[in-house]
């Protein structure tokens, strides 16, 4: 899909591609319209994987 150029600075769903006006609507809309997409991925842990190596 390709944005007119107007377009181009305003926060897009990565979900649905619709265009909002600022990054409040598009957070209020990502959790009522994909509420169980969000949910999903704010759940779930983030940790290393077995033999990661942290340097200090």
């Amino acid at each position: 899909m390709v944005l007119p150029i107007v377009d181009e600075y305003k926060p897009k769903c990565y979900l649905c591609n619709n265009a909002f006006d600022t990054i409040e609507e598009l957070r209020e809309h990502q959790k009522a319209s994909h509420k169980e997409f969000v949910e999903h991925h704010e759940s779930q842990r983030r940790e290393p994987a077995p033999g990661d190596v942290t340097v200090f």
